[in-house]
């Protein structure tokens, strides 16, 4: 369901990897009876042509039903964690000019794109609070 990668793609104003998200809460928020009955049905491909033509903007991650917005929000959590500094470590190392400059060209890119990354995920943790 998440592809080659293991992950879903998050941009500032939607899902890129929206399908596979969208599928993956679907099963996950299942409970074992509406699973069996789902993986019975012709293919995974017969879901409704409302859920096909909608997208996962931010504004849609934010009505999702409790039980998804709850394992998107404990999956964030996860992921802000694997990082090693939080957030606002990141904003203190971008803004200290005298630190920031002492780093390679290619640290001050990973940070750049660290702190990225984390102003995302926990813009995702709002919307799905």
């Amino acid at each position: 369901m998440v592809g080659e990668e293991g992950a879903f793609v998050l941009g500032w104003d939607e899902v890129l990897t929206e399908e596979e998200l969208s599928t993956t809460l679907k099963v996950l928020c299942m409970s074992e009876e509406e699973f069996k009955e789902y993986k019975e049905q012709d293919g995974w491909e017969d879901d409704s042509e409302e859920e096909e033509n909608s997208t996962l903007s931010n504004e849609a991650l934010s009505r999702l039903k409790t039980p998804c917005k709850k394992l998107l929000y404990d999956s964030v959590l996860l992921t802000l964690e694997s990082y090693g500094a939080d957030l606002k470590a990141e904003q203190d190392l971008l803004n200290n000019k005298e630190a920031y400059e002492k780093l390679s060209h290619r640290e001050q890119q990973a940070l750049h794109v660290r702190y990225g990354q984390k102003r995302i995920l926990h813009q995702l943790l709002e919307l799905v609070q």
